[in-house]
């Protein structure tokens, strides 16, 4: 399971030190205040198809809860932020941004942008995206990250500050994903039918059930740091099942296919043809509970951790670039990773130990909770390496909608799950660690004091100080068995090697750019 379909969260905050006040943010200014044209690139196709594991949900960017959803989302629309090839947040649509002071966020967007209708991108766009994300009738599942605005000034024309109701330095992260510029009259009806942004790409025609046409934005040729279209046309077409994108690629029906098995990777390399393993800003675990017995004793689940050949595993099902991780972050794009925090060892002897001082000699039986659409032979690989040191599982495989409400109230103390992207912690931590968390099972007194503490500090050093004290204290008492870092696997058409690869799994048909 993952945080694409249950936990409705977005990635974080990653700014580069900026000079004092210590609340303030470098306000990364673009190269120029003006866009700047740009040659259409040499490389630039008629088409390009691109196969999807499926439908987005909706068209409709409040709406949009996974990467098959921002993909075309974010083709069509520009936000003022996006996340840069190292973890940090950087202008896009806008020209700078900063914090005036814990509370404000200043955006200034760049000089002459316009949107797909010809009209000009200015900050009204910013107001109109705000009061999108926060209506309570769009039945979006991320309003509440957008409560804590309070109120939006324009400033100017080209200028907008957001208010919040306390310092919320994770709100950077959610506009990255979330709030993309709108233009005049946008309605519901035309989010989900007839949209218009300022991105690279523009709607054309959407046929339910098979693929969605998108044609360039000729306007959209100023050096943007989202890079620039790949193709005159991009199809996106929905297609379930694995071996199907694959052969879809082979025989040059796509040129782009996403989501594909290790066990077939090397049917990607032909002639025409190659794979790309790309490491994404992800993590994967098995959330663990704190509030039954016996996993309320730290020794019965750090038991859980040495009993795992996590590095095998990930090797053998995921991909070599695939590793075991000393929590929940998975490299240094996220903030809070720490590269002298070991992860836990493989050492069944030792997990036995652990076990007996439990006073747990006969082991125990436990439900383990994943999806139908889930790795099944990761959730059983995993089992049977519990059950070697007595951790005897049954593995529960249940339908989305019924796994979706029971993360609060569901009996199974282990749970199989993934977030990405997670450049940024907060979100995650906040609802699935920290004590009060809409899906916790989980309570630590010093993590959940850390967890609050990071949330509202908007200094990056001291935030990022504080997520890596987190990870040491969920070391040593685990929330979880912490698996691996999340990969994609890719097939690419040599005609479409320009196209550009992204951390956060969103696929745009782009080439170059800054965009991590």
């Amino acid at each position: 399971m993952d945080r694409r379909t249950v936990l409705k969260g977005g990635a974080g905050l990653a700014l580069a030190l900026a000079p004092p006040p210590s609340w303030a943010v470098n306000p990364a200014v673009a190269a120029a205040s003006t866009p700047q044209p740009s040659p259409v690139s040499e490389a630039l196709l008629d088409g390009i198809t691109i196969d999807l594991s499926g439908e987005p949900q909706s068209l409709d960017p409040a709406l949009a809860e996974s990467p098959r959803d921002w993909s075309i989302v974010h083709s069509i629309y520009d936000s003022p932020l996006q996340w840069g090839t190292s973890g940090e947040i950087e202008p896009l649509a806008a020209e700078s941004f900063r914090f005036v002071d814990p509370t404000t966020i200043e955006i200034v967007l760049r000089d002459g942008l316009t949107f797909h209708n010809g009209t000009p991108v200015m900050s009204a766009a910013i107001t109109r995206a705000v009061a999108h994300l926060q209506d309570p009738d769009s039945g979006s599942q991320v309003t509440d990250l957008f409560k804590p605005i309070t109120r939006v000034t324009e400033v100017d024309t080209r200028t907008a500050r957001l208010t919040t109701s306390a310092p919320a330095p994770g709100l950077l992260a959610q506009i990255v994903t979330w709030l993309v510029l709108l233009p005049e009259g946008t309605t519901p009806d035309s989010l989900a039918k007839a949209p218009v942004g300022s991105g690279p790409y523009m709607f054309d025609s959407y046929d339910a059930g098979n693929q969605i046409v998108l044609k360039r934005n000729p306007a959209y040729a100023w050096g943007s740091p989202k890079g620039q279209a790949l193709a005159e046309r991009a199809s996106y077409r929905f297609v379930p099942q694995a071996s199907t994108r694959v052969a879809d690629l082979t025989s040059g029906a796509a040129d782009i296919v996403v989501e594909i098995p290790i066990d077939q990777q090397e049917t990607l390399s032909t002639d025409t043809t190659a794979s790309r393993d790309v490491p994404l800003v992800g993590t994967s675990f098995v959330r663990l509970v704190t509030d039954q017995k016996p996993f309320d004793n730290p020794l019965v689940r750090l038991a859980m951790l040495h009993a795992v050949d996590v590095e095998s595993i990930a090797q053998a099902l995921i991909s070599p670039n695939a590793h075991r991780l000393a929590g929940i972050y998975p490299d240094k794009r996220a903030m809070g990773f720490d590269p002298a925090l070991a992860p836990h060892a493989f050492d069944p002897d030792l997990a036995r130990s652990l076990l007996r001082d439990a006073g747990l000699e006969g082991g125990i039986d436990v439900d383990f909770e994943t999806t139908t659409a889930a790795r099944q032979d990761v959730a059983e690989a995993i089992a049977a390496q519990l059950g070697d040191v007595g951790i005897r599982c049954t593995i529960k495989s249940l339908e989305y909608a019924q796994f979706n409400q029971t993360w609060k109230e569901g009996t199974a103390p282990l749970r199989m799950a993934t977030w990405s992207p997670l450049y940024d912690p907060a979100t995650l931590l906040g609802l699935v660690f920290a004590k009060d968390g809409y899906l916790s099972r989980y309570t630590n007194a010093e993590a959940n004091d850390l967890i609050r503490q990071a949330a509202v500090e908007t200094d990056v050093p001291k935030r990022t100080a504080l997520y890596q004290q987190l990870g040491r204290v969920m070391h040593d008492d685990p929330a979880a068995i912490y698996l691996w870092n999340l990969t994609g696997i890719y097939g690419v058409a040599n005609r479409a090697d320009a196209w550009a690869t992204r951390g956060d799994e969103i696929v745009l048909p782009v080439t170059g750019g800054t965009a991590g």
